[in-house]
């Protein structure tokens, strides 16, 4: 069910030309600080990818992807839902090594995905991947990597509050990690996404960890697909908005499988039938390197550190007529 909430009293900022320009302020800005910090370069990406590579991302495993047929060249394709895999494959291809990595913009289409506040059937993201060393798989590393990113996003929102002085966006410095199953244990009677909310309301920036194995409940905490994340080494970056007072998700990312933890999680996951791919085939063989990665959303972003209600305010998409219309008795111009 499509759910939209207009906080009381809510009034946009900032005009919609000053949001065209602050939107690409962002991007820039976040871009090159990101690029910089990781030792990232920018790639073009696909925007479809052949089903058959075993390539493209298959989220919680039930989201349809969006296929269509290529004529001239005889086949279907599928638009992507991310580029966890493509982006791996691709720093195998260019011959990347050891500390340097790639970003690409990424957009995706998710027909299934409900819309409300948070969620759009366009997804916008900055997709990076860094080859790292098998010393380097560990949980200290990925919060090291997490730092990075919040600084990242911390010195953006810095440089967006002095041009747009309107915004007052207040940013901690600051983030707070926690296991799955240690919000479960504070929370058992939660669902997960208010689990989430609850803990964000005293952590403004927190970093979910273990996502994709089952908790103590016999439930994971959220789906994860078993071929990109190792689950005992990702998570999800959450900020807090005061504005809607929930938890915002802007970043799923983790130190990717190397061949022991997929061959465990496709047998957990029921996926076996995956290692037929060719993808697939090439990690349980070891041919592709080690790797972190991740998503940072970017209309996510733009919401946050703008101060927007709806996701819409930042970003084209296709709307159903309950939120158009709630919208525009508010006063939100959907873009």
């Amino acid at each position: 069910m499509n759910h939209t909430v207009i906080p009381a009293g809510y009034e946009p900022a900032l005009s919609l030309y000053e949001t065209q320009a602050a939107i690409s302020l962002i991007k820039r800005t976040f871009q090159d600080h990101l690029a910089q910090a990781l030792n990232l370069k920018r790639v073009s990406a696909p925007l479809f990818v052949d089903p058959a590579s075993g390539l493209n991302d298959d989220l919680n495993g039930v989201e349809r992807p969006v296929s269509f047929d290529i004529p001239a060249a005889g086949m279907e394709a599928q638009v992507v839902h991310s580029l966890a895999k493509w982006k791996r494959m691709a720093l195998y291809r260019y011959d990347f090594h050891t500390g340097k990595g790639i970003y690409a913009d990424m957009n995706a289409i998710r027909r299934d995905e409900e819309l409300d506040n948070l969620h759009s059937i366009y997804v916008d993201q900055w997709d990076w991947e860094r080859v790292i060393t098998r010393e380097m798989r560990t949980l200290r590393f990925l919060q090291d990597t997490v730092r990075d990113i919040v600084r990242c996003i911390s010195d953006t929102s810095l440089l967006v509050n002095g041009r747009y002085p309107r915004l007052r966006t207040q940013l901690p410095d600051e983030v707070t990690f926690i296991t799955s199953q240690e919000l479960l244990d504070l929370y058992p009677d939660l669902p997960s996404k208010e689990r989430e909310n609850a803990f964000v309301r005293e952590h403004p920036i927190t970093f979910l960890m273990g996502i994709g194995h089952k908790l103590s409940n016999g439930q994971p905490h959220d789906g994860r697909a078993p071929d990109y994340d190792d689950w005992n080494l990702n998570g999800d970056l959450l900020y807090y908005s005061p504005l809607l007072d929930q938890a915002i998700e802007l970043s799923s990312m983790g130190i990717r499988v190397d061949s022991e933890s997929l061959d465990r999680q496709l047998t957990l996951a029921g996926c076996d039938a995956r290692r037929a791919l060719p993808f697939h085939r090439m990690l349980l063989d070891g041919e592709l390197p080690l790797t972190i990665g991740g998503g940072i959303g970017q209309s996510r972003m733009c919401m946050l550190l703008l101060g927007k209600a709806h996701i819409g305010e930042v970003q084209s998409s296709i709307w159903d007529a309950a939120t158009r219309s709630r919208c525009r008795e508010a006063g939100i111009t959907l873009l």
